[in-house]
């Protein structure tokens, strides 16, 4: 049997072939990737609108305390972006006055949303612990660990097979898909109000003239009050002894002034 005899020039290309060979095999051991693609699928919105109102009690700063037309008081705090369109003008929360009517109208739309995600995991196995778990080589030389999904299948040398069937060394390829359904809640909210009526004007004071005359018309000419009646007839209690007792003593006297007139012509 003849034996070969390698020079040292033989032995040390022999030598980079190896190594070269291995680094071939260690890159395409642990080039392993793990990419997601998520796609986005979208329902039919739906629409929702609401309307409140009430009426500005408080304003300071940016609170802001509402009483509404149910009579229910409410306190918010308003953020200086927030605007508010009173009168037809756009004025913030620390333009509002008491008094001011407000209503809002929140219109709310809702999409039923679906995010589906594609997972693709190309790799060598490091470790597998069936039927939950596995250890995959990564890119930069790192492990990561894997939580197998319940009947996840694996592409095995173009054949698909189960995580009972992966041993440490293989390259494997693994497919996820997962769809995670959601709902997207949008809202847009516009408030218009009407400023409260402007307060009624002083009352003017009254000319002088009228003054004076307001002062003058007191003295109006007093008028007298007739003199009541004299009663026809004596009131019923009265009686006539007095008068007979005067016509006596008027025909005593007459007597009595006849007799000394006779006596003196005699």
């Amino acid at each position: 049997m003849a034996v070969a005899v390698l020079s040292i020039r033989q032995k040390t290309m022999f030598r980079a072939a190896l190594f070269a060979l291995a680094c071939a095999v260690v890159t395409a051991g642990v080039w392993a990737q793990d990419t997601s693609d998520s796609t986005t699928q979208k329902g039919a919105a739906q629409y929702e609108t609401t309307t409140k109102s009430g009426t500005v009690v408080y304003v300071s700063g940016n609170d802001l305390v509402v009483k509404g037309d149910n009579g229910v008081v409410k306190h918010f705090t308003v953020p200086d972006s927030q605007m508010f369109t009173v009168d037809g003008q756009q004025v913030n929360v620390h333009q509002l006055k008491p008094g001011t009517h407000l209503t809002a109208t929140v219109t709310t739309k809702t999409v039923p949303t679906t995010v589906k995600t594609v997972r693709t995991i190309d790799g060598k196995v490091w470790y597998v612990n069936p039927p939950s778990m596995v250890i995959l080589t990564l890119p930069d030389g790192t492990n990561k660990e894997y939580k197998v999904p319940k009947g996840q299948m694996f592409t095995i040398d173009g054949k698909q097979q189960s995580v009972f069937h992966l041993k440490k060394g293989m390259n494997v390829s693994a497919t996820v898909v997962t769809e995670e359904p959601t709902t997207v809640v949008t809202q847009q909210q516009h408030i218009a109000g009407v400023a409260p009526p402007p307060p009624p004007p002083p009352a003017q004071p009254m000319p002088d003239t009228v003054a004076v005359l307001l002062i003058e018309s007191p003295h109006q000419p007093t008028q007298t009050a007739s003199a009541e009646p004299a009663p026809k007839a004596l009131p019923k209690t009265a009686s006539e002894l007095p008068l007979i007792g005067l016509l006596g003593i008027f025909s005593l006297g007459a007597g009595v002034l006849t007799r000394r007139l006779r006596m003196g012509w005699k």
